[in-house]
């Protein structure tokens, strides 16, 4: 039985739970027919999140709301992502405008679960990546997504598959220059049904 197809079965609640299948898959197929049905505000703003690294469709992340007042933690920390990616597309000085407003609503978001699997793995990408300057700390990503690894064993709506806490893990371990790293790199592409966009990060990171 392929990878693929055990997260599919280890994850009964769809779409929401079926969009990290899709992504590491890079089905943007897939992806495109779970947003143009989704239900809901979590879904629809999970499935851009998901979509947007993929194909980099500039209209998934145009008309994004500023804020949430009735937001969950997983929707805040979803539309913080989202930010996130247009900070990176934007010009300055509207990218520390947009970067601003993904912090404010990242912060908001862990104030209300700070435990909540799609909360750490967006918090942990943001230190990943945001400049030292503005607050990027590859060592507290790392806390966020060993901590990830560890919450989306009893998460009922993980969103996240194991698989990729352990592919962020490792890229955090490979910045740092850990001697851990390239003995997870080899653990991971020694797995049967790697996923493609799995593969492809350990082959190349950013």
């Amino acid at each position: 039985m392929s990878l693929l197809l055990l997260l599919l079965l280890a994850t009964p609640l769809a779409p929401i739970d079926s969009t990290h299948v899709y992504y590491a898959s890079k089905d943007t197929a897939s992806l495109t027919s779970l947003l143009q049905q989704a239900e809901t505000r979590e879904d629809d703003l999970l499935c851009r999140y998901r979509l947007y690294p993929l194909t980099q469709e500039s209209a998934l992340i145009r008309d994004l709301p500023r804020g949430l007042d009735d937001g969950t933690a997983r929707e805040l920390a979803l539309l913080a992502g989202l930010w996130g990616y247009r900070a990176g597309e934007a010009s300055f000085p509207a990218s520390i405008r947009h970067g601003l407003r993904s912090q404010g609503l990242l912060d908001e978001a862990v104030a209300l679960d700070a435990d909540d699997p799609l909360v750490l793995l967006v918090e942990g990408q943001s230190l990943m990546f945001k400049p030292r300057i503005a607050g990027g700390n590859a060592e507290e990503a790392l806390a966020r997504f060993q901590r990830l690894r560890e919450v989306i064993r009893t998460s009922r709506q993980p969103a996240v598959a194991p698989l990729e806490a352990d592919l962020w893990i490792w890229y955090a371990l490979y910045k740092l220059k850990r001697d851990e790293a390239p003995t997870l790199r080899a653990d991971l592409l020694a797995q049967n049904d790697l996923p493609l966009l799995y593969r492809e990060f350990l082959n190349d990171p950013p």
